[in-house]
């Protein structure tokens, strides 16, 4: 009984540990976003033509250095703008305090290169701000005054944390607000200051979601070209599209891509390190409902600048600029045009987030409690997609279509002896699923979340009343997972709509959209030009800061053992 009770265990351990017809289509899934990523790597190292030596002692130590110096001062500037303003609103009350909630969150909406090319015309020797200081005092030339350059990497530092330091104020007020408020008070009791409770005992537990922020501010502050190429500085998102567009040479773009690869993925790999063998959890069972400390006078004055500073400079005066140009300069004939360019970008944008929505649903249900190790290994892999640059994706999307297109051409010239031209490289297709792979991970986290409500006993009672795999997604999760899914197409969506380093390399030809337009015209000092088309890819960015705003919401970890009166006192 015993050997037979083993061999059955053993048979069924051999049944859950090998891919089911879903898991399969959950590899598959994983397989296709994965394609780009490994196209990247195996043409790095199998160049046709290998000018690596030549980047290497040419180019390559400045890429390194100035992406060094960006990622170390957006990650400084990010956490301390994003953890402090957290803090304030989570813990203390002083004016517009509520409203900053969700204030905080704009500049999220304005894309880097926006806020460049808006600051660049104000700050720049030729702007209305110097011009306006040149005149006051009298001054006639730069020698006359000091005035700090808005093209350099101090700059770009500075215009960076102020639009991505909502990632990290997203998950830090997250983290502050899920704190047991019992652990706090107890450091209080022990004689600590509220700042020496903030520094001891908040921020350490606060550390893992505030690490979290600081990588994906600097994920987007490596995959950003429109910004750092408006500013001159040599990064490795602007040597890939150099090495590629004008060196033509995808070999040496694909070994930039690779070194960044890797650079990011230490990134990743340093943070978990750090956190290793460390435990950030409360140790206490007993909840308290959290009570903000009410500021006044001099502390509430304080509070509210350091709030207010960040979605001004953020968010309110880039769009005022962009919102006077396009007003000042409009002009009807150009109504056509913007239609046209939002339609584009409209187009592109429900594709990717319809795309990424279903490939997250198949991938997050292929991975539940149950599948195979290699299926949920597959499925948390594809979340690197988002840690990837644009312009790697691009290569790692275009040089395997590049490829599946001159072998149909060339076996239609054989066979059929006509030209089949490009029918997947240099066409939406190629754009498409290249903002699929970069967003799925927004899809499949949502997705995710979502089904962690479905509970096992769910799915053994319809699997009882003989509902198969296809039948139970359908009639079970799709009805619990419906706002999660939308959720994430939301942010695919307009994660889509300011993408723009995948946009302007794999567009079809002469076919633009709101971010080219803006990218083309800016690039030669023509912001009024395309004053109207940025205003709207801001105005698309800022739909999702309300859906933001309820996905923190105001629940506290352990809420639900307070008891609560009927009359909500």
């Amino acid at each position: 009984m015993a050997v037979a009770g083993a061999a059955s265990g053993r048979r069924r351990a051999r049944r859950t540990s090998t891919p089911d017809g879903w898991a399969w289509v959950t590899l598959s899934v994983a397989a296709l976003a994965a394609a780009p990523i490994l196209s990247v790597v195996w043409t790095a190292v199998t160049p046709t033509l290998d000018i690596w030596q030549h980047l290497a002692a040419t180019v390559l130590p400045d890429y390194v250095r100035t992406s060094l110096l960006l990622a170390v001062g957006v990650a400084l500037g990010t956490a301390a703008i994003g953890v402090a303003t957290a803090w304030l609103v989570t813990m203390y009350r002083f004016p517009g305090s509520r409203a900053f909630e969700w204030l905080l969150l704009l500049p999220l909406a304005m894309p880097a290169y926006l806020v460049a090319y808006v600051y660049t015309d104000l700050l720049e020797y030729a702007g209305p701000v110097q011009g306006f200081l040149r005149a006051m005092f009298g001054w006639t030339g730069v020698r006359d005054y000091w005035f700090p350059e808005i093209r350099s990497l101090g700059g770009a530092v500075s215009l960076f944390s102020l639009v991505l330091y909502p990632y990290v104020y997203l998950v830090s007020r997250a983290a502050f607000i899920e704190q047991n408020i019992c652990v706090l008070e107890a450091s209080r009791l022990l004689g600590c200051t509220p700042w020496q409770a903030f520094r001891r005992v908040a921020l350490p537990l606060a550390r893992p979601a505030v690490a979290i922020g600081v990588i994906l501010a600097l994920m987007e502050t490596l995959n950003d070209l429109g910004a750092v190429e408006f500013f001159a500085l040599r990064t490795f998102t602007v040597g890939i599209f150099d090495v590629w567009m004008n060196m033509g040479n995808a070999a040496g773009a694909a070994q930039l891509a690779l070194v960044l690869l890797v650079v990011i993925a230490g990134l990743i790999w340093a943070e978990r390190a750090a956190r290793r063998q460390r435990r950030f959890h409360h140790t206490s069972g007993r909840y308290q409902r959290l009570t903000p400390r009410r500021l006044s006078g001099w502390a509430a004055g304080g509070a509210f600048l350091a709030c207010v500073l960040p979605v001004l400079l953020g968010f309110v005066l880039p769009s005022a600029v962009l919102a006077w140009y396009a007003f000042a300069d409009w002009h009807p004939e150009r109504l056509p045009n913007f239609l046209v360019l939002a339609e584009h970008s409209l187009m592109l944008a429900g594709i990717a987030a319809v795309a990424a929505s279903v490939f997250g649903v198949v991938l997050a249900y292929g991975a539940r409690a149950g599948a195979p190790p290699l299926a949920q290994g597959a499925a948390r892999f594809v979340s690197l997609g988002y840690a990837v640059p644009g312009a790697v994706l691009a290569l790692g999307v275009m040089i395997p279509l590049a490829s599946l297109d001159r072998g149909i051409d060339a076996f239609a010239r054989a066979e059929l002896g006509v030209s089949t031209g490009l029918i997947f490289s240099g066409t939406l297709f190629a754009v498409s699923a290249a903002l699929t792979v970069r967003f799925l991970a927004l899809a499949y986290g949502t997705s995710d979340a979502g089904l962690s409500k479905v509970t096992p006993n769910i799915d053994s009672a319809a699997r009882t009343l003989g509902h198969g795999p296809f039948s139970r997604l359908r009639r079970v999760h799709l009805p619990v997972v419906r706002g999660s899914v939308l959720t994430g197409a939301l942010l695919v969506f307009v994660d889509s709509m300011k993408e723009l380093p995948m946009t302007l390399i794999l567009r079809p030809f002469n076919y633009e959209t709101l971010a080219t337009n803006v990218y083309q015209y800016a690039s030669d000092e023509l912001l009024e030009e395309c004053a109207l088309p940025a205003l709207a890819i801001v105005l698309a960015g800022a739909l999702p800061v309300l859906l933001l705003t309820r996905i923190i919401g105001h629940s506290r970890a352990g809420e639900e053992l307070i008891p609560h009166r009927r009359d909500g006192r």
